[in-house]
């Protein structure tokens, strides 16, 4: 009885998720954000939010399944796929729902148990990537597969907690009695002070620089703002997103410069600079640089050039240090925004890495995968062969009159 019954609702919910799949999630800007936060309407939320996250969530939910076999099957991806399934039925359950008082509270707690379920995605994802290196040889098909996928589920992932942080930000418990309250429209700050945000990055990774190296590089700010000279360059933006990008490249760059120099360790320079269409925060460091031939395995899933991580039995303990998540989850977090995060190196002696971001919150939206024939056909289409020669001239077997 119990199996059958369990039956039965797995194939309604795989009706379901079908069903959502045919829709398109629905793109909000920046600016969108802030409007509709500065009028914060719990019900429009909440109307807009019950159909928009099972459209995201079944969109993703739809790809997971396009996965290499093998790797589907992998324990980790498997745990994975049961949250993603669970946290969709959990929303389903407000589909026809009045939006009445308890029943915008019981969808306030439902969003903030979905949000602490999934907080261990970006590991639990890379430790199945993982189990699947360590089972299996990884043809250039399968690992082109899995970039792909990577980088639309983790960007995917991004949009389903900007969501579900603005909704309980603004409507739920979890901000009483703290200052940014006042100052915040959920976890956008509409005077996002730019050169603040670097000062707090590189003050977080000189303290881990300083703990394993007993020292780091000092940091250099240049703020260039083109609408008003000598004030500080402020705009809408998720503090938090903008943190975790420059984080990460203050850590590359700290090791980088502490690794190359042995004493007398150049500084880190950082210009910040507001034109016309984009924002540009430029991280430059002179820790060596990166050889060409590198830079663009810096942005893929499966390479990393720090040792690999100790599996752990444990999916919720496991470190996220040394999958090499960081600068391509960083680049995300730069794209979900329509902005770009870019590497110029120089071999030899050291590396620029450039933030873009939308000077205007209008055109700052949110970039979305999409679930159609053409994503469906990517996991199915073999690496693209080059069409250039890129090896010296072949004469051996052309004859001569």
């Amino acid at each position: 009885m119990r199996l059958t019954t369990w039956l039965l609702r797995s194939n309604n919910l795989n009706k379901m998720i079908d069903f959502y799949s045919q829709f398109h999630p629905s793109p909000l800007s920046i600016k969108h954000f802030v409007d509709f936060g500065m009028q914060a309407c719990e019900k429009k939320s909440y109307l807009f939010l019950r159909q928009e996250l099972p459209v995201r969530l079944a969109n993703i939910m739809k790809e997971i399944h396009l996965l290499p076999s093998n790797l589907l099957t992998m324990p980790s991806v498997v745990l994975l796929d049961d949250w993603y399934c669970m946290s969709f039925d959990e929303i389903l359950q407000f589909e026809k729902l009045d939006a009445r008082p308890q029943t915008l509270d019981r969808f306030c707690d439902s969003l903030i148990k979905i949000r602490n379920r999934h907080t261990d995605v970006v590991q639990t994802m890379a430790q199945g990537v993982m189990e699947l290196k360590d089972s299996y040889n990884i043809d250039a098909q399968t690992e082109h597969s899995i970039q792909y996928f990577l980088d639309r589920f983790y960007m995917s992932r991004i949009s389903i907690r900007m969501l579900i942080n603005q909704h309980t930000l603004l409507f739920g418990n979890e901000l009483n009695g703290r200052s940014d309250r006042i100052s915040h429209i959920g976890c956008i700050d509409p005077n996002c002070h730019l050169v603040g945000v670097v000062y707090d990055a590189y003050e977080n990774a000189s303290f881990l620089c300083d703990r394993y190296y007993l020292a780091s590089p000092a940091l250099e700010v240049t703020e260039v703002n083109k609408d008003a000279e000598g004030s500080p360059i402020k705009i809408n933006y998720v503090p938090s997103h903008l943190y975790h990008m420059l984080f990460e490249l203050f850590k590359n760059s700290m090791r980088a410069v502490m690794e190359h120099h042995k004493e007398s360790f150049p500084p880190i320079q950082v210009s910040v600079v507001k034109g016309e269409e984009d924002i540009c925060i430029k991280v430059s460091d002179r820790g060596g640089g990166i050889p060409r031939s590198q830079t663009d395995l810096l942005f893929q899933y499966m390479y990393s050039t720090a040792p690999q991580p100790p599996q752990s039995p444990e999916p919720h303990t496991v470190p996220l240090a040394g999958y090499g998540y960081g600068l391509p989850i960083s680049r995300l977090y730069a794209r979900y925004f329509h902005g770009e995060l870019s590497l110029l190196s120089c071999d030899g002696l050291g590396t620029d890495a450039i933030i873009y971001m939308k000077a205007l919150s209008a055109e700052a939206n949110e970039m979305l995968p999409i679930f159609n024939k053409t994503s469906s056909k990517a996991y199915r289409t073999s690496v693209p062969m080059g069409d250039w020669s890129s090896h010296g001239p072949q004469l051996r077997h052309m004859s001569t009159r």
